[in-house]
């Protein structure tokens, strides 16, 4: 019962404590200090639309005050909202109040503030918004404001990168056509002569290599066999990296049965065997 209680007296202070405007008022004037408009605003109605020129200057100015106590207080946070009820753009700007509560804001029309929204002809609603941790959030419609509308921005240089690109179309050429077969035939005979040469002029000279199954020289004609093997394999299915490996693997029993095989074939003719 007592902890409701205190919840209670907490709530209750913390309706009690509200925030209040006292003396807002802004002031209009052009670039070179001439004042154009000068008015106080209530806190129950709008003033007529405010208008900005180009170069036209915004002065805003209010005191934040404890409604019980009546002095200044400097809430935790204090905004103005521009909003454009038409868009639904809205800017956030922050505004400076001193630990009297007093607070001024200003908007120069040649400098305006990265937070007011993109404009067009339609008007911005400026309304005040008070946030406190002692206090109840509070906020206050202050006037419509027409500023001169917003500029469009210049184009990135890498806009165009950011576009949907038109569909890539491939055009492939038409299939490639085989020759006769006649003239395949001829080019397969060309190619195919020389061997039948080789082999004629082989019949009529004979081939003698009486020491090609010796144990010496075997393993030797074996491995370079193997050698071409691995070729064809890679031809139909290996890949470069296995055939460095395997070539690799295949090198080292073939270099010293090649030895082998020179140094018998050194003593063959020297007579010694």
């Amino acid at each position: 019962m007592i902890w409701q209680f205190s919840w209670l007296l907490v709530a209750a202070t913390v309706r009690a404590a509200s925030l209040s405007l006292q003396s807002p008022r802004f002031t209009i004037s052009a670039s070179d200090a001439t004042q154009l408009r000068s008015d106080t605003l209530s806190l129950t109605r709008k003033p007529e639309p405010l208008t900005l020129g180009a170069t036209d200057i915004l002065k805003l100015t209010f005191q934040i005050m404890e409604s019980d106590e009546g002095k200044g207080v400097q809430p935790h946070q204090t905004f103005l909202r521009f909003y454009d009820k038409e868009s639904g753009e809205e800017g956030i700007q922050p505004v400076r109040v001193t630990p009297g509560g007093k607070a001024k804001f200003e908007l120069n029309m040649m400098r305006p503030p990265a937070s007011i929204p993109p404009t067009t002809h339609n008007p911005l609603e400026v309304s005040l918004i008070l946030g406190s941790f002692v206090h109840a959030p509070a906020q206050y419609d202050l006037f419509d404001l027409y500023i001169p509308a917003s500029q469009t921005p210049a184009e990135h240089p890498d806009e165009a990168s950011f576009h949907v690109l038109p569909a890539i179309k491939h055009t492939f050429r038409p299939e490639q056509k085989s020759p006769p077969q006649f003239i395949s035939a001829v080019f397969a005979a060309a190619v195919l002569s020389p061997w039948l040469v080789l082999i004629g002029l082989w019949s009529k000279v004979g081939v003698r290599v009486p020491n090609l199954f010796s144990l010496s020289i075997m393993p030797f004609t074996a491995l370079l066999g193997a050698f071409e093997v691995l070729l064809v394999w890679y031809w139909l299915d290996l890949k470069l990296g296995q055939v460095l490996l395997y070539g690799s693997i295949l090198a080292i029993p073939t270099v010293f049965a090649g030895k082998q095989a020179l140094y018998a074939t050194g003593e063959w003719r020297a007579g010694r065997k």
